[in-house]
């Protein structure tokens, strides 16, 4: 085995990004560069992502966040060992520019294609900041997915629970919108639960000590939106007191659903080395907290990237591609881009052969 240099390529929402890795013969990693171009801004009129907006800013500016990734990391094309691209799931035109932008540069360079499950590049990146060891119980919790898997390998996910409905970070900029926060809602709502009391208002917690790890927020979601209607027009300490009545109640839904996890993948004869935090959720600190008890209790640890890791980057493409082409694993550029890539259909080494 030898040190691996790979280019990472993510536009699969609204950020473009470009990153290299640096993955060492030992299994351990070094982040190159990062360079991410977020499309907030471009989005915070229409309150969400506009996929159409999106698939264009893509195009705008990928060929120059590339270069600008090549560059801080000193790294010269001809160096590198492979070229990584999120091959979905995501919003389908940036996702096309991101995986036709790297089959370009992989076939005029002669470097080996890697696609990337999004979705396998949350999983991993705990590996990357925290040598996290196999295996492991994921959480992924986002704006656009909210499961409970766990991870025996490099293309070995068996997922545990997930959403019925609505994804966690969803329900967070849904909540947002609702009380006429600024998006994203994530952190709008994380800030103004700050000042609220979260006993104020008794909102629901659905699915709540089911025996299987899933998760339904719709439910919650309506419960804030009548609680809103009741008593509005609203005061600034009413959005502060219904935010944080929500935030508590997704953090002790999280808490009860991963617990219960845990408990599935010992029943299972798994011993979990960690529970992983990963999404644009893992940066709210009251999720966190929550969770680090939970692990603890649970006999494990928590492990988090940093924030800039929790939300969509090119360092985590960079890396999943760097452990997938560790064990062999490559992509020919009839690859397709796909919206949808369920986690548990990403094919790993099969070790029978």
């Amino acid at each position: 085995m030898r040190d691996l240099l790979l280019l990472g390529i993510e536009t699969t929402c609204d950020e473009t990004a470009a990153a290299v890795v640096r993955r060492r013969a030992d299994g351990s990693g070094t982040i190159l560069s990062n360079i991410v171009r977020s499309q907030t801004s471009d989005h915070a009129a229409y309150g969400g992502v506009v996929p159409e907006i999106a698939a264009r800013a893509h195009v705008e500016v990928i060929d120059t966040i590339i270069e600008q990734a090549l560059r801080s990391s000193a790294v010269k094309l001809v160096e590198l060992d492979g070229i990584a691209a999120a091959a979905g799931p995501g919003l389908i035109g940036g996702v096309i520019v991101g995986l036709t932008t790297a089959k370009a540069i992989a076939l005029a360079a002669r470097k080996p294609l890697i696609a990337v499950n999004h979705l396998e590049a949350h999983a991993l990146t705990a590996r990357l900041t925290d040598a996290v060891p196999f295996p492991f119980l994921l959480l992924l919790v986002s704006g656009g997915h909210t499961q409970l898997v766990a991870v025996t390998g490099v293309g070995e996910y068996v997922k545990l629970g997930g959403t019925i409905d609505d994804a966690i970070g969803e329900a967070f900029d849904k909540t947002a919108k609702m009380l006429g926060l600024p998006y994203p809602g994530g952190p709008a709502v994380e800030a103004a639960a700050r000042a609220g009391d979260a006993l104020r208002f008794a909102l629901p917690r659905p699915l709540y000590g089911r025996p299987t790890p899933d998760f339904s927020l719709s439910g919650l979601k309506t419960a804030v939106r009548l609680e809103a209607l009741k008593i509005a027009p609203l005061s600034d300490q009413d959005v502060a007191d219904l935010c944080a009545s929500f935030q508590a109640a997704v953090v002790d839904i999280l808490a009860d659903r991963v617990r219960c996890a845990l408990r599935l993948m010992r029943e299972h004869g798994l011993a979990p080395h960690a529970l992983v935090l990963a999404g644009g959720v893992g940066a709210n600190q009251a999720v966190r907290r929550a969770l680090h008890k939970v692990a603890a209790d649970g006999g494990t640890r928590l492990a988090v990237p940093p924030p800039e890791l929790c939300t969509d980057n090119g360092a985590m493409i960079a890396w999943a591609g760097a452990e997938r082409l560790a064990l062999g694993l490559t992509d020919d550029l009839a690859t397709s881009p796909r919206a949808r890539w369920p986690l548990e259909d990403v094919v790993g080494v099969d070790w029978a052969d």
